[in-house]
């Protein structure tokens, strides 16, 4: 049964936002990932003043029964202990650290807690998240433990929640939430991303939207509008995942897509707005963003935020 709550004005008063960037990690100067771009959002959020009071938290971190429902015991045994081979460091793309892995688990509790308060309100964030190249056995691309399988486990064993769909609209495919599960209908995998991009070899997602190089608004907003509305016929969830990627905003490193700012907030609204009018409660995360100028992909998850606010509290009035 989904459970929603009846007034959007409950959803917003109880918002709850979680964020990790106090957990730091250290990386080399000149590194590509965008650390700062989470102490920036959560700062921006912090002063735009309306947002509930309380709203904005810190996660517990992901408990390690928690990540054995989707990671092999001994390759969390690895990470937690720091035996992880130089293949595997490289695979990744951050170096290990113990302070790595307290900001992975916290990620992880992140969009845990935002799918519980999601299903007790209808709607909850994570500043962090989409770490969706994580498989059973290994981490890539920037992702140590996969947060939305995580989470999804977490509310199917903790909290009775049948049907789950993982929506992720990140401009690189979630090959490894695709890959945990390809055998499991009760967790539905959407994937709209740029086909030529990494990974390079793709994995199978229930709902596959790959994508020309400079896909523009227009084109990107009507195969959205059109997978995810099947998508959501034949899932019949009852709690969203969105992995509301920055990357594939025109002016990103990686992207490749040529999406504008405002093509991405008109995104972020027509994914709430397809799962709202299912009665379906989402938790959003930010998933990926590597524009030159972070303050670009800052902006960009900013939006996600806004159009959390805007759907569930008519007009608020949030500074630019």
């Amino acid at each position: 049964m989904v459970r929603y709550p009846a007034s959007p004005q409950r959803v917003v008063s109880g918002l709850q936002i979680f964020y990790t960037d106090t957990f730091e990690i250290p990386l080399p100067q000149g590194h590509r990932f965008p650390l700062a771009k989470y102490a920036m959002l959560r700062s921006r959020l912090d002063s735009c003043g309306v947002l509930p009071q309380g709203a904005l938290r810190v996660p517990s971190a992901a408990t390690i029964e928690q990540l054995s429902r989707v990671h092999e015991s001994e390759y969390i045994g690895r990470v937690v202990e720091g035996r992880l081979g130089v293949a595997e460091v490289r695979q990744i793309g951050l170096p290990w650290s113990s302070e790595l892995v307290e900001r992975a688990r916290r990620s992880v509790g992140a969009t845990i807690a935002a799918c519980r308060a999601a299903l007790a309100q209808g709607c909850g964030v994570s500043l962090a998240g989409g770490t969706h190249h994580a498989y059973a056995d290994r981490g890539e691309g920037y992702c140590v433990f996969n947060d939305a399988a995580v989470a999804a486990r977490a509310m199917q064993v903790e909290e009775g929640v049948g049907r789950i769909i993982i929506v992720d609209c990140d401009v690189h495919q979630g090959n490894g939430t695709a890959a945990l599960f390809k055998q499991d209908p009760s967790v539905i995998t959407f994937g709209i991303y740029g086909a030529r991009n990494f990974p390079f070899i793709k994995e199978r997602c229930d709902v596959d939207i790959p994508l020309a190089d400079g896909t523009g608004d227009n084109e990107y907003l009507e195969a959205l509008a059109s997978g995810l509305s099947r998508a959501m016929c034949d899932a019949r969830p009852e709690l969203a995942i969105y992995l509301a990627g920055a990357d594939p905003y025109a002016g990103d490193r990686l992207g490749r897509l040529s999406l504008s700012k405002i093509g991405l907030l008109e995104r972020d609204r027509l994914v709430l707005r397809l799962l709202g009018e299912a009665g379906v409660p989402v938790a959003v995360t930010m998933a990926g963003g590597y524009a030159p100028q972070i303050s670009d992909t800052v902006d960009i998850h900013f939006q996600t935020v806004k159009a959390v606010l805007e759907h569930f509290l008519a007009t608020p009035n949030i500074a630019e």
